[in-house]
């Protein structure tokens, strides 16, 4: 590739194969969790009781959930909510228990956990009915964003390519869904939006790579499909590099000072950047590779009667 005028010469192709079996090992890893496990569905799916209470102090929250787990509500997710004063607590339907005893019940074993002043701020009641038009919607709202997204780059690139980014945005989707399946974290509404976030990301990076990868195919007039896909990614590097670095600067930011109730987000938004840039590279690029991509297939329509020589 000593021809390629360009800064950096990473052989990116040259370790398509064994990230392709990778990539397809995490895949099929992540749906045997989602089908056979699930996801740890929050109370905005399940419906159930969300309870805040404010205390005159800052409070730690370990305490409170041993607390809790010691009355009998060991299933109670606690986390801050704005202040390291004011405390969120998430309950699940009990069957047989009323909502307003259960967090009446919530309130009292907060307030002797605490030996002190526990000021009850609101209680909220998320009916089960609730949460499945949440969770349909959702599905809904996801199914709409993929095929406007694959209509879209039908109509952009070549089939090949699109056929590529189609499969980098269902592998970058699938992957982050299923790190939530296997490490249980609980998926919340904040997740959701971070998986549509998450393909728009993907997208975006795929579509900077694609666009001078049919620029180089037009342009370079020597090199195999693998040399010009080797040469896109290394001049879309930088750009790669900086976007990277500047959104996990604002992410590790979020998570860290955040607060808890933007962990689930974050975490999500992490996975989903880190193999979104994997993806561009290793599932776009080397698919479009792989279905045979070439030069021939990326120039220009030939209008009918006009010279097609400079």
């Amino acid at each position: 590739m000593e021809f390629f005028s360009t800064k950096t010469r990473f052989d990116f192709m040259r370790w398509r194969h064994g990230a392709m079996v990778f990539s397809a090992a995490l895949t099929i890893i992540s749906l045997a969790f989602l089908i056979f496990r699930g996801l740890n569905l929050s109370v905005d799916y399940t419906g159930g009781t969300v309870i805040e209470v404010s205390y005159p102090a800052a409070v730690d929250l370990e305490p409170v959930r041993q607390g809790l787990a010691a009355d009998g509500f060991d299933d109670a997710v606690v986390q801050h909510f704005g202040t390291a004063k004011d405390v969120l607590v998430r309950l699940a339907p009990r069957p047989g228990v009323a909502e307003k005893v259960l967090a009446d019940r919530v309130v009292t074993s907060l307030g002797r956990i605490s030996q002190g002043e526990v000021t009850l701020k609101r209680v909220e009641f998320v009916g089960p009915q609730i949460g499945e038009e949440i969770t349909e919607q959702g599905g809904l709202a996801m199914l709409a964003a993929l095929v406007g997204i694959l209509i879209y780059v039908s109509l952009r690139f070549e089939w090949r390519l699109a056929l590529g980014s189609v499969l980098a945005l269902f592998h970058d989707t699938i992957i982050t869904l299923g790190f939530f399946a296997v490490t249980w974290m609980e998926f919340d509404l904040t997740a959701f939006a971070a998986i549509l976030a998450v393909i728009g990301y993907s997208l975006n990076d795929t579509i900077v790579v694609y666009d001078r990868v049919r620029e180089n195919f037009r342009k370079v007039r020597r090199g195999t499909s693998i040399e010009i896909m080797n040469l896109a990614l290394n001049e879309t590097l930088s750009r790669t590099v900086m976007t990277g670095v500047t959104t996990f600067l604002v992410l590790i930011a979020l998570y860290l000072y955040g607060g808890e109730m933007l962990h689930s987000f974050t975490t999500a938004l992490i996975v989903g950047v880190t193999f979104g840039m994997y993806s561009s590279v290793y599932v776009a690029s080397a698919l479009a590779v792989a279905l045979g991509v070439s030069r021939a297939d990326l120039m220009p329509a030939q209008k009918e009667g006009v010279d097609p020589r400079p």
